[in-house]
């Protein structure tokens, strides 16, 4: 077995009784970049020589003080989103703003995840401050799906999802708002976990005391992103929100009593999902049932959701990207001017009743959870669309008005606090991944993270990454008239 093929997990396990060396990996890592990128586009920025001078300090001995601590990960390479700086290496959040932007200092969290092992190979490609279910920008351009490079990979943490899936790095470093841990891991056949806010250090943003956008772990399997979160969670004093990590480390929580399930494709019709998605997730899910589960079909009522979200949302933009509205509106992209301009425009009464929905909402949650252990979904509403597209058009014959519309399944959930976590489940009559989403309660990831281990226990789909990147053509859209672009 090639170093890239090992999984995080037996990786570190290799690391730490010295039978491969953190430099090693570091060069493994290199060489598949070097045969991977030119069809993919998820690594743009490297910083390879930095990596192998901290390989070499790690083989000396240096900053070993928390090998003995949860998540260490023992001279591990990981990469790193672009929106999250890296001392000394370039960082330009997807922006033409910040094209050559080099911080002199590392984001918190990255700070921790060296200090616990981790090796930084380079930053994966991310849409323009990460808005977008698509990744690309006009600094780096597209980032392809390693299934079907005709198709995106996703956003907005698209370009760590290929980075796993094709074998350029054993680990992802990622954000999520609305689904940008998610959906690319969906739409890359690998994991990825939204934590419940607070769980991981977001560190720097203007938006400190926001739950919505959260810090995260994506890897090939369950195992491997717990083992991530190990690394990533815990206190930390630049980020009010944090607190401490659980006395057992979620590498540790993957075994337990089988679950009671609640299921919905679409909540009731009200949410477009892909037909054939749906179908897939829904003969998926039974597989729980092989653990000893209980599967229901259930879900609570989303009601006003969509519209409290979207108003919830251009607050966010309002406090991160007013200044940049006012000094660089012809850099930025259509998308982001929207969400802030409609933020801007927002009324008091509109934002009170957008609080008033997702406290609504939550309470709705709150009595599921008395009924179901997790709640899982479609990981997205369609599988990977068109790289050339900001956004799928339209999900089972229902045009999009903006490109937030295919996200509710996401996006419902974050409104709620609630870690979630994709996990592959399955091929489309194509070949593109489909996935779930596992919800849990909040700060209860070991319970997703239970969840998703005997899930993948008894689908087997943990091993289909990585792979080599395949060239393809677009399918025809759900609902779509053949030849006529027309719905």
């Amino acid at each position: 077995m090639s170093l890239i093929q090992l999984t995080a997990t037996e990786a570190v396990a290799r690391l730490k009784r010295r039978e491969v060396s953190p430099l090693e990996l570091v060069e493994a890592a290199a060489a598949r970049i070097a045969e991977v990128e030119p069809a993919v586009n998820a690594l743009p920025t490297l910083c390879l020589d930095r990596a192998r001078d901290h390989a070499r300090r790690i083989m000396a001995g240096e900053g070993a003080e928390r090998a003995g601590e949860p998540g260490w990960l023992a001279g591990l390479p990981v990469t790193i989103k672009d929106l999250t700086d890296v001392a000394g290496v370039r960082t330009t959040y997807g922006s033409p703003i910040f094209r050559d932007h080099v911080p002199a200092r590392s984001h918190p969290l990255v700070e921790r995840i060296e200090a616990r092992g981790g090796i930084v190979l380079g930053k994966s490609n991310t849409p323009e401050f990460g808005a977008g279910g698509s990744t690309f920008n006009e600094v780096f351009g597209r980032t392809r799906n390693p299934w079907n490079t005709a198709l995106t990979c996703g956003g907005s943490t698209g370009g760590g999802a290929v980075s796993v899936a094709t074998g350029e790095a054993w680990l992802a470093h990622g954000t999520d708002h609305a689904g940008s841990l998610r959906r690319p891991g969906t739409y890359c056949g690998v994991v990825g976990l939204r934590p419940s806010p607070g769980r991981v250090s977001r560190g720097t943003p203007n938006n400190l005391f926001s739950p919505l956008s959260v810090h995260g772990p994506m890897g090939r399997c369950v195992a491997d992103v717990a083992l991530f979160l190990d690394t990533m969670a815990g206190r930390d004093l630049a980020d009010p929100l944090t607190y401490e990590a659980p006395a057992l480390p979620y590498a540790q929580s993957l075994e337990g009593r089988p679950l009671r399930v609640g299921f919905t494709a679409d909540f009731g019709g009200v949410l477009p999902v892909d037909r054939e998605t749906r179908a897939i997730c829904a003969g998926a899910v039974r597989r729980f049932e092989a653990a000893g589960c209980v599967v229901e079909e259930a879900a609570p009522a989303l009601e006003g959701l969509q519209e409290a979200f979207l108003i919830l949302r251009s607050q966010h933009f309002v406090v991160d990207r007013e200044e940049q509205l006012r000094t660089h509106r012809d850099l930025l992209k259509p998308d982001i001017i929207w969400n802030t301009e409609r933020g801007l425009q927002a009324t008091p009464s509109q934002l009170a009743w957008a609080e008033r929905e997702r406290a609504a909402w939550y309470r709705r949650l709150a009595a599921f959870f008395g009924r179901y252990d997790v709640l899982v979904t479609p990981g997205a509403a369609t599988p990977a669309f068109d790289v050339m597209l900001r956004h799928p058009e339209s999900v089972a014959g229902r045009k999009l008005e903006n490109y937030m519309a295919a996200s509710m399944l996401n996006a419902a959930i974050t409104l709620g606090g609630c870690p979630a976590l994709a996990v592959p489940c399955g091929l489309d009559q194509y070949g593109r991944p489909v996935g779930l989403q596992i919800a849990a309660p909040p700060r209860q990831e070991a319970l997703a993270l239970r969840a998703g281990a005997m899930f993948e226990q008894v689908s087997g789909f943990d091993r289909a990454v990585p792979l080599d990147p395949r060239p393809g053509t677009v399918p025809p859209v759900e609902g779509m008239e053949a030849g006529t672009g027309q719905v």
